[in-house]
């Protein structure tokens, strides 16, 4: 569990990069900072933002190349992660979760993208998985799927988009029609993070008519009958994870492993994607802190023209003008998280601008490192690799501005 954690956790920062040991560093100790991730947070949001940071730096950061590189899922450091309660960060206690609130979750995975944004996106995501079976799961689901999710003994895959359904996830046509007491599916899923090495996917389906109302929500556990995965995609980013699509042909689940009522899943989905932006958006937090420290530090030691890149206007300019967007984006995650929690009538259209606005903001640092920028020996280019995807998933940035222009004109 989480205070376990940070009772065991010291100090120690691990054999880091240098750029990346100040990095950490100043995320969680430097109270005179600008933009210290622990201004406004309580004690306990500092304890356990602590317990995140040193884990990034200790299991994290020293491997994140070498995970892109060879494109390893890291399924041993997950497992410590979750050791520490990160597994179901937000999952209710009585099935193993830690049961903190969305502001408590979006501080954890900024801290920990500062180690590895790829690998914390994933963790994310299974988080969302673990969180959709908890919240609309019977009781007899909760306890058997949750509690291996929050150990990450068994990993999630979240199972919405279709080759021909990104976007307009309402119109998917993947289906499960019932044969006594299971589901027969058929289709397939596009872009599944985990999948092949996931253990649940939490698949939305077609059970009804057409449009959402149709929609039902099953989890198919791996080595299920008819299962199947494609390739594994090539990707720009996100290579500590696999990508690939998830394929139904006569795969027979039981009716029990539906959760919610029928015609109930894409009620679902939007509301694990509300939370799910939060957290994407979070992942993007800790890659524009990191780049930010790391550009900071490019500009004191690079010199052109006989003098440090820092004595430019130009580029002082710049890097204050990502540490201001840094700031205010983080401001506008966590008051987003806390109009989640509250379930708040002006939670969707917050979480849609603090995900668009916090996933367009991290590109400014690759250009400032100049030609360094570009060499894979240095740790800001993978940070740009792994968050530019965050414009494009749990909804695009497109769609983000299509649900706040809506909330604003139906007023």
């Amino acid at each position: 569990m989480l205070w376990s954690g940070c009772r065991r956790f010291g100090a120690r920062l691990g054999c880091l990069p240098g750029g990346l040991r100040v990095l950490v560093q100043t995320g969680h100790r430097s109270l005179t900072s600008c933009i210290d991730p622990s201004m406004g947070l309580n004690e306990e949001q500092k304890e356990f933002q602590k317990v995140a940071f040193d884990f990034a730096a200790r299991e994290m950061a020293p491997n994140m190349a070498e995970w892109d590189q060879k494109e390893l899922f890291p399924v041993d450091v997950m497992r410590k992660a979750a050791q520490l309660g990160f597994g179901g960060v937000y999952i209710q206690t009585d099935v193993g979760g830690s049961g903190l609130s969305r502001l408590d979750t979006s501080v954890i995975f900024e801290a920990l993208a500062t180690g590895c944004t790829s690998t914390t996106a994933y963790i994310s995501i299974h988080n969302m998985c673990a969180w959709m079976i908890d919240s609309f799961g019977n009781e007899e689901q909760r306890h058997k799927f949750c509690p291996p999710l929050c150990t990450m003994e068994k990993f999630a895959s979240y199972c919405l988009t279709e080759p021909g359904s990104g976007s307009d996830a309402a119109s998917l046509l993947t289906s499960a029609k019932k044969q006594g007491d299971h589901y027969i599916l058929n289709g397939s899923k596009a872009f599944i993070s985990g999948a092949g090495e996931s253990d649940i996917y939490v698949v939305m389906c077609r059970t009804g008519g057409p449009g959402p109302k149709g929609i039902s929500c099953i989890v198919v556990e791996k080595g299920t009958p008819g299962l199947s995965f494609g390739k594994k995609e090539k990707k720009v980013g996100w290579n500590s994870q696999p990508t690939r699509a998830v394929i139904f042909e006569d795969c027979a689940v039981p009716v029990a492993n539906r959760i919610g009522s029928e015609g109930q899943g894409f009620l679902i989905a939007v509301r694990g994607l509300n939370g799910g932006r939060i957290n994407i958006a979070s992942c993007s937090l800790g890659a524009a802190h990191a780049s930010v420290i790391l550009t900071r530090d490019h500009l004191n030691v690079r010199k052109q023209f006989g003098e440090p890149l820092a004595s430019n206007q130009y580029l002082q300019f710049t890097l204050a003008d990502m540490a201001t967007r840094l700031v205010a984006a983080r401001l506008m995650v966590r008051n987003a998280a806390v109009a989640l929690q509250e379930e708040r009538k002006d939670a969707v259209a917050l979480c849609s601008m603090a995900k668009l606005f916090a996933t367009d903001e991290c590109f400014a640092a690759l250009q400032m490192h100049g030609g360094y920028g570009y060499l894979k020996d240095y740790a800001v280019q993978q940070y740009v690799r792994d968050s530019r995807v965050h414009q494009i998933l749990e909804g695009s940035n497109e769609v983000m501005r299509i649900l706040i222009s809506r909330s604003l004109l139906q007023e």
